[in-house]
């Protein structure tokens, strides 16, 4: 177990770190434990050091933002919730940043709603936004837009967020740092007999079961949303753990052995993916591409503008289309980097034609081959 720990946590190329608000905030103060954010920051700093690329799911930003706005010690209405996060969210993520300014890391702080993750349009462009900050080396710190966000759109824990967006970012590792470590056969809360489960290769009914409720007045999660999250995560290809976050190098402490459930995926990230987008994307357009473009998606490449001879639907930015050889044969089908009328535009042309024909500088490649699925 020591090993699996390790190699899951030292191996990972893209990891999404998701942190509760029982280990970032005091109850009964509001107060950020400052000292254990430092050493969660310290392990950050290694993963950047071994090369990679680190997102931070947080919580915290009501609890942080009540006591200023003076609503301790009382339960919020929806309103109150959204104050208090405004009030919080800039304070958490100064206190990211502040914190990671010791390594010489750049903090990014995105805010997302369900519909961003749900409305195809704004799921590219949050995808983008957070590859784009990953490839420049800044930590993203991800949190749920609370300030806007409603009783009926809201995500309602930060647990699925996490998921939500290892797999929008395709990420391979998903570590959900909690008050527990990790899942059992029940409540161990309630139920000394409760054995802890190291590993979980399927999300069955009988997993489900074990799920529990959630410990804490400032967290709104719990077994059951880490269930939940697990299952999204497996679906993506991303392996998930559910580990303790108390000890003041959580990470490391993971890396070390220290007890947790990883869930393990059946596939890649990208394997993943590439299957969602093969069986369960709707096309709205086809993209002729000529033979030179044929060989080169057959060869593992991204499709260029210049191999394009013929678009035709009507599509969006994000939307799947067919792409199809001279001889009218499809070839494939993957998500367009271009409205359908841009793609007309700059068919044929030479990438950096792009910005001179659209006005804007958008990729370079009109499908990236991770878009991409190609058949025989």
């Amino acid at each position: 177990m020591v090993a699996m720990s390790a190699a899951h946590v030292k191996d990972a190329k893209r990891l999404v770190v998701k942190i509760g608000s029982a280990l970032l905030v005091d109850e009964e103060s509001g107060r950020l434990h400052q000292k254990w954010l430092d050493a969660l920051c310290d392990d950050i700093a290694d993963a950047h050091a071994r090369g990679q690329e680190v997102l931070i799911v947080t919580s915290g930003a009501i609890a942080i933002g009540r006591g200023p706005l003076g609503m301790t010690g009382r339960k919020l209405r929806l309103e109150e919730k959204q104050a208090a996060a405004a009030t919080g969210q800039m304070r958490l993520t100064q206190a990211y940043q502040n914190s990671l300014d010791r390594h010489g890391i750049t903090v990014a702080q995105v805010l997302v709603t369900l519909d961003d993750t749900e409305n195809r349009r704004r799921y590219i462009n949050a995808r983008n936004t957070l590859d784009t900050l990953l490839r420049l080396r800044a930590v993203p710190v991800v949190n749920e837009n609370d300030s806007v966000a409603t009783a009926e759109i809201r995500f309602g824990d930060n647990d699925r967020l996490a998921a939500r967006v290892a797999q929008m970012i395709s990420a391979d590792t998903c570590i959900l740092l909690s008050d527990i470590d990790g899942l059992y056969t029940a409540d161990p809360r309630t139920n000394p007999d409760a054995k802890h489960i190291p590993e979980v290769t399927e999300v069955t009914a009988a997993v489900e079961a074990m799920a529990g409720v959630s410990g804490t007045s400032h967290g709104s999660g719990g077994m059951i949303t880490k269930i939940m999250a697990a299952k999204i995560a497996l679906s993506a290809g991303c392996r998930m753990a559910i580990a303790p976050g108390k000890p003041m190098r959580p990470l490391q402490a993971l890396a070390n052995g220290g007890r947790s459930t990883w869930f393990l995926p059946t596939a890649e990230p990208l394997a993943a993916r590439k299957r969602w987008i093969a069986g369960s994307v709707q096309t709205r357009g086809t993209i002729t591409v000529d033979e030179g473009a044929v060989g080169a998606l057959h060869a593992g490449k991204s499709l260029l503008p210049a191999g394009v001879v013929e678009v035709s639907g009507d599509f969006e930015r994000g939307d799947a289309v067919n792409v199809c050889g001279p001889d009218g044969r499809t070839i494939g089908k993957g998500l367009s980097a271009y409205a359908a009328a841009d793609m007309r535009a700059i068919k044929g042309r030479k990438s950096e034609d792009i910005e001179g024909i659209l006005g804007f500088r958008g990729r370079s490649e009109v499908i990236h081959r991770d878009d991409l699925v190609v058949g025989s």
